[in-house]
Formats: C-alpha cells, structure tokens, sequence
C-alpha cells in the first residue's frame, strides 16, 4: 500500500486491517437500519399487517413495538457486558445477537395482511438482536483504537455504515419502485423480499469482523475465582459499575444527556417513515429521503471526525443538537414531499456526527479493561432512553389524532441534552 493511500486511511481512520474489518460490521448491520428500521418496516406495518386499523392507531402500535424491543434490550445489556468481560466474550456475544437479528429479520418475509401481533413479535426480536449486538460491537472500539484515533475510527464506522446501507437501500428502492422488472408481484413482495436481503447483507458484511478483530483480553479481577458462575460475576460487576458511574460526575452526567437527546434522534430514525406516510407521502418519496440521508450522511460523518479535532467533540455534539430541535419543530409543518427531502438533508448533516462523537467521547473516558461493562451501560442510556421517545410520540399522536404533535415534541429532547451536555 503506498505512503499517500495510507495518508489517506488514516485521516479517515482506516489506516489498519482491523480498523477497517470493525468498520465493516457497521456497513452489515447498517442495512437492518436503514431499510428495516428507517424506511420500510413502519409504512409496511401500517399499510398490511396494521392495515384495518385506524391511521393515528397503527403509527401508536408501531411506537409501542419500537419501545418494547428496546426495553427488553435495556434490561439484559449491562449483564451481557460485564459476563463478556468476565468470559473474554465479547466477538462471542457479538455474533449471537447478530445471528439472533439476522435470523428474525428473514422471518419478515412471513409478515401478511392483517398480521399486526405476529409482525411485531418477529420485529421486537430482531431489534433486540440488532441493538445487543452493537453493545458488544462498540466496546471493541477501544481495544481496536488509541485515545488519538478513537474519534476518527468511530466517525469512520458510522460513515462506512452509511455507505453500505445506502447501497442496498437504492437495490431495496429499484425493486419497490419497478417491481416487474425485476419479476417481483408487485410493491408489497418487494419489500418483503428487500426484508430477506437485509439478513443475507447482514450476514455476509459481518465475516471480516470475526476473521480480523481479536478477542480482547479477558478481565478478571483476583475475587473473581474460576468457579464462580459467570452470569453470577455479571451481576456483581453490574452493581459494581454502577456505584463507580455514580461516583464519577461528569461520566454520570455524560449518560444523563446522552438518555435525553439520543432519544429525540433515535426515535426521529425510527418513526420519521411512519409520520410520513400519515402526512400522506408515497413509498417513493419515503425511501428517496432515507437516500438522501445516507448520501449526504457519508462526507459529513467524515467531516465530523475531522470537526473533532478543533472544537472539541462536546462543541460538535451540541452543535448538532441544534440543528436536530430545529428539524423537530420544523416537522410539525411538513406538508409536501419536499418539506421531506430538505429535514432529510439536514438530519444527514448531523446525524451520523453526533453519534459517531458520542460514541467516542464515551468510550475515551472509560477503561478500557471494563469497556464491555461500561458500553452496558452506554446501550442502557441510549435504550431506556428509546422507550421514552417513541412511548411518547405513540402516546401523544393517539391523544391527538396526528403525528404532528408527536414530532415536535421531540424538541424537547434535544433541549434537555445541550443544557445536561454542557455542564460536562
């Protein structure tokens, strides 16, 4: 590999085999994001299994689905993380969630008219496979990465992850678009067949992570004999890890803003499809935004890793806070479809930065020797905290009769974050 290519790996911070390979699996699991999670799954429910239900019911049922996958996933994280720090587990862990996710995303396939509950379960579970799975994914990161990389090395992973689920989002969107062409029946076939290619995209992109990525060094403490359960370990680590959050301000802190304004993003990701189509926006104009998103996401994540570097990854943050209670409120006003495509644009400017800088900014001010137990937790913020936004959201738009409401409360998500942000 030449001096300039390996100049240029290394601002974007893919300079090493296994940078690289750990920034792959966010290209795979990006797919499950970006056409399951972002686009497709809540128009879908809506029009099909949910279909005989009232507007305002079904995007409520779809916010309730949404925050029971993630509560089940905030329970059983921080164990998960201190037992895989314990075994010396983590790429272990890591591929079971993921086989989990894939596994039950193949299963949408399955999902008919009428099929509201069966749909729901089969999603819930495939979340939960996806959102796990990424607690062990991110606390390699520190394992992988030196304090001086660890901002370029997560932007990277978020950028490349951008790429790859853009990519097969616009496959995803020719076949929905053109179903014939492709032999397809018609629209609704093709998003159940694009449903079956996330799992296979999945899987495959997956590979090089297992094959390059090296087991951390297993933790274990010196009162933590061979013989003790390792379940038995997890729970004592957990009660552990939290006194020792509790005891540090700023990491404590850190969590407490991050639980408010990841909320306000997730659930943006997670219902923007769902409002949109009750506005009355076509599958066309859905998938285009979430096209427009991931385009416009790859150089800004890029650029964000950079931004970094001379403001500070607190000042980016905020930064990007701003612009997300903007894009809430201008959300209530969402009218055409362009409206659509320009809060797209700008969620693509910010949204990958955000939580590429969040994710860095933590995993610098945690030990690395305990990086699984403290991600735990990291996932536990970002998961309790995703029950409350899209609860929310649901609770509001049925209270109301339209998502209008429902979205722009999201503002003060992102509000509560910079005032917490700042006092860090």
């Amino acid at each position: 590999m030449t001096t300039v290519n390996v100049g240029w790996l290394y601002r974007l911070g893919l300079h090493r085999p296994e940078l690289r390979a750990w920034a792959m699996y966010d290209w795979a699991n990006s797919a499950f994001a970006t056409t399951v999670m972002g686009a497709l799954m809540g128009p879908y429910f809506k029009a099909v299994p949910a279909g005989h239900l009232a507007e305002s019911v079904s995007t409520a049922y779809w916010a309730y689905t949404t925050s029971l996958a993630l509560f089940i996933v905030a329970l059983i994280s921080p164990v998960l993380g201190a037992t895989a720090d314990f075994m010396g587990a983590k790429k272990r862990f890591l591929g079971g969630f993921a086989g989990l996710g894939i596994i039950f995303t193949s299963f949408l396939w399955f999902a008919g008219s009428g099929d509201w509950v069966f749909t729901s379960a089969v999603y819930i579970m495939a979340n939960v496979g996806f959102a796990a799975a990424n607690v062990f994914y991110e606390s390699l990161l520190p394992s992988i990465a030196s304090r001086e990389e660890i901002d370029r090395v997560s932007a990277a992973g978020y950028a490349v992850g951008y790429v790859g689920g853009g990519i097969l989002l616009a496959i995803n969107a020719a076949w929905i678009m053109f179903p014939e062409t492709f032999g397809l029946v018609d629209e609704a076939h093709a998003i159940r067949l694009s449903f079956v290619s996330v799992s296979v995209w999945w899987a495959l992109f997956s590979v090089p992570l297992f094959r390059t990525v090296r087991e951390p060094t297993r933790n274990r403490a010196a009162h933590e004999g061979v013989g003790r359960h390792p379940l038995v370990v997890g729970f004592a680590r957990v009660r552990r890890t939290f006194g020792e959050i509790r005891q540090n301000r700023q990491v404590f802190l850190f969590l407490l803003a991050y639980w408010l304004y990841n909320d306000g993003i997730g659930t943006i990701i997670k219902m923007a499809t769902t409002y949109g189509s009750e506005v009355g926006l076509g599958t066309g104009d859905l998938v285009g935004a979430l096209l427009v998103t991931q385009v416009v996401g790859i150089p800004f994540t890029f650029a964000y890793g950079a931004l970094a570097s001379r403001i500070g990854a607190k000042n980016g943050i905020q930064l990007a806070l701003t612009v997300f209670t903007g894009i809430a409120i201008g959300g209530y006003f969402i009218r055409e479809a362009w409206h659509f495509y320009a809060l797209a644009v700008a969620v693509g400017m910010v949204m990958g930065g955000s939580q590429a800088l969040s994710r860095s900014l933590y995993a610098a001010i945690v030990p690395a020797s305990k990086s699984s137990e403290f991600f735990g937790f990291f996932s536990v913020s970002a998961k309790f905290a995703g029950i409350i936004g899209p609860l929310l959201f649901g609770v509001v738009t049925q209270a109301t009769g339209t998502g209008r409401m429902g979205i722009a409360t999201l503002a003060v998500f992102f509000v509560g974050g910079m005032i917490l942000l700042s006092r860090v």
